[in-house]
């Protein structure tokens, strides 16, 4: 389950281990809909970081949003299986067709501010993307 497995993860650095305790505490606070866009304020995300298979390139992607080269990644949309999210994410921003984990543990956590925007024709309040990556 997604919540083990960030409990689970060896923070890297001091803000790895904040937003690690970040995450967990948004978890516990919204458990009925962190998983999905119904919370303004925080919900999961989740992200790849896509390398070539001897990892000498690594694949972005321009965010239409930000106007920024980013890795591939998005909402989890109701899925606790965050790496299967993260993969389906990277075949939809990228179109390829073969996409496997490196590893399938993650990689880092992040907690993304969203600026407020809008999305096809509507406006999406500021909030943050609790992100996993693979």
């Amino acid at each position: 389950m997604y919540v083990d497995e960030i409990r689970a993860y060896t923070p890297q650095n001091e803000q790895e281990a904040a937003d690690q305790r970040l995450i967990l505490e948004y978890i516990r606070l919204f458990p009925d809909n962190i998983l999905t866009r119904d919370n303004e304020i925080a919900h999961l995300s989740s992200s790849g970081f896509v390398v070539n298979a001897d990892g000498t390139r690594v694949l972005m992607a321009h965010h239409n949003i930000y106007r920024v080269w980013a890795w591939t990644g998005g909402h989890a949309d109701g899925e606790g299986d965050l790496l299967s999210v993260a993969l389906r994410e990277a075949r939809e921003e990228t179109g390829l067709v073969y996409v496997a984990p490196v590893f399938p543990e993650l990689f880092s956590l992040e907690t993304l501010w969203v600026e407020g925007h809008e999305k096809r024709g509507k406006y999406v309040p500021c909030h943050l993307h609790l992100n996993v990556t693979y």
